[in-house]
């Protein structure tokens, strides 16, 4: 990979990061390819949850858009924080790691949860997008 996919995938990195920020599921979603590689680890029996829907595999722009809006939904808004401890970039791959504070709609309660975000960038889109977190938390967090 050369120094130019690093820095696109760099720029197109801050960018996801600061939209999240903002919030607007829409605008976000410009950021994804058509067709993406999303999944989460969550366990597979726990995909279907009816407390965090937004948990599952996507695989299209408008999967992204869905994502964002549910999560949303589910979260008390203004109780969110996402601290981002670092931006590691190797060409066309970046990993995010940091820590997600957000409230449990259903339930009122706080959690915490650790995160890795592997990103790979092509052509200025994203195209892969998985998310290893510490599932338990949020779990908990949702179960009445």
């Amino acid at each position: 990979m050369t120094t130019t996919a690093a820095a696109t995938t760099r720029a197109v990195t801050e960018e996801l990061l600061r939209r999240i920020g903002e919030g607007d599921p829409e605008r976000i979603a410009e950021l994804y390819a058509d067709r993406a590689d999303w999944k989460l680890n969550w366990p597979e029996d726990e995909h279907d949850r009816p407390a965090t829907p937004w948990i599952r595999h996507r695989s299209t722009r408008a999967d992204a858009a869905a994502h964002y809006r549910e999560l949303a939904a589910h979260h008390v808004p203004g109780q969110a924080d996402t601290r981002i401890e670092r931006v590691l970039v190797d060409g066309a791959d970046a990993v995010v790691l940091g820590e997600i504070r957000q409230t449990a709609q259903a339930t009122g309660r706080p959690y915490r949860a650790r995160f890795a975000l592997h990103l790979t960038v092509e052509d200025g889109r994203i195209v892969r997008h998985h998310v290893y977190e510490d599932s338990l938390a949020v779990a908990r967090a949702f179960t009445p």
